[in-house]
């Protein structure tokens, strides 16, 4: 295909919108869909992000974008132009749309399966760090980011989009009520951007809540593995006794309240009296 023919594909390309109504497609409650089909705001996502990782477009990098459904962001994204652009949709009904859409940018590759399975440790050893973007399914979200924030090294960037309040924990700070085990593993491994707040009416259909899109920037040392995990079993241990003082929600992780003390922590704070610098000094790390 050469540039002048590409190009008229790429004109030629029903709107999300257009694609929705040609389909007949309706989101699905039970896969958390809610569709977003206003191709300003999906540039505006992409426009923003781009310009917070002071990047001009996406160039030679591979992108991985969970539950496109009908394509809003991954035309997005394609207009950024990137090497690759791997699309991971577990609803068949979306396939012909993207298949639509790869006929216009053949660099998109379309997996039918399902984003809690996919191997991503293997995708990165075969193609490298990768940038992932995603209006995640409500109902995964935080399941999906706690996966990635595990193995966050393999990752450029995180471009994703949470229900308002999720993404109020993500970016709580010490202190505060939203504060929890989400704030403290996301912000160990990652600079977290909040980028715009959207309201319910920019999705199909509109959810009672709004929505908050992030940009995760990882560190560029990240912790590694074996101490993350020891940070994960504090804040499940600190934050699933919240109310009560670390010298007493600690107790079930052995030496952690003599470390606390070595480290000059007071046995009086509660868990969300301790940063996440805190909790991974207690970790070892």
């Amino acid at each position: 295909m050469d540039g002048t023919e590409a190009d008229g594909r790429k004109n030629a390309l029903p709107s999300t919108r257009e694609f929705v109504e040609k389909y007949g497609l309706m989101a699905k409650k039970a896969l958390g869909q809610n569709f977003l089909l206003d191709g300003n705001i999906t540039d505006k996502i992409m426009r923003l992000s781009l310009a917070a990782q002071e990047r001009k477009d996406l160039a030679g990098e591979t992108v991985v974008e969970v539950g496109p459904g009908p394509g809003g962001l991954t035309q997005a994204v394609l207009r950024q132009n990137p090497e690759k652009l791997t699309a991971i949709e577990m609803d068949e009904r979306c396939l012909e749309i993207l298949g639509e859409i790869r006929g216009a940018y053949p660099q998109l590759d379309i997996v039918n399966g399902d984003a809690l399975k996919f191997d991503w440790t293997g995708k990165a050893a075969t193609e490298g760090k990768f940038h992932i973007v995603s209006n995640l399914p409500y109902n995964v979200s935080v399941v999906l980011l706690a996966g990635w924030l595990e193995q966050i090294e393999n990752i450029k960037s995180m471009t994703l989009m949470f229900q308002k309040e999720v993404a109020d924990r993500i970016t709580a700070v010490p202190g505060t009520k939203d504060y929890g085990r989400i704030s403290v593993i996301a912000q160990l491994q990652c600079d977290v951007v909040r980028l715009f707040d959207l309201p319910p009416t920019c999705f199909v259909p509109a959810p009672k809540i709004w929505s908050t899109v992030l940009l995760f920037k990882p560190k560029h040392v990240s912790v590694k593995r074996q101490v993350l995990e020891r940070v994960e079993k504090l804040t499940e241990a600190a934050f699933g006794q919240r109310r009560k003082m670390i010298r007493q929600s600690l107790k079930g992780v052995p030496g952690s309240v003599e470390k606390a003390a070595a480290l000059g922590i007071e046995p009086t704070l509660r868990a969300e009296n301790l940063t996440p610098e805190q909790y991974l000094a207690l970790a070892g790390g």
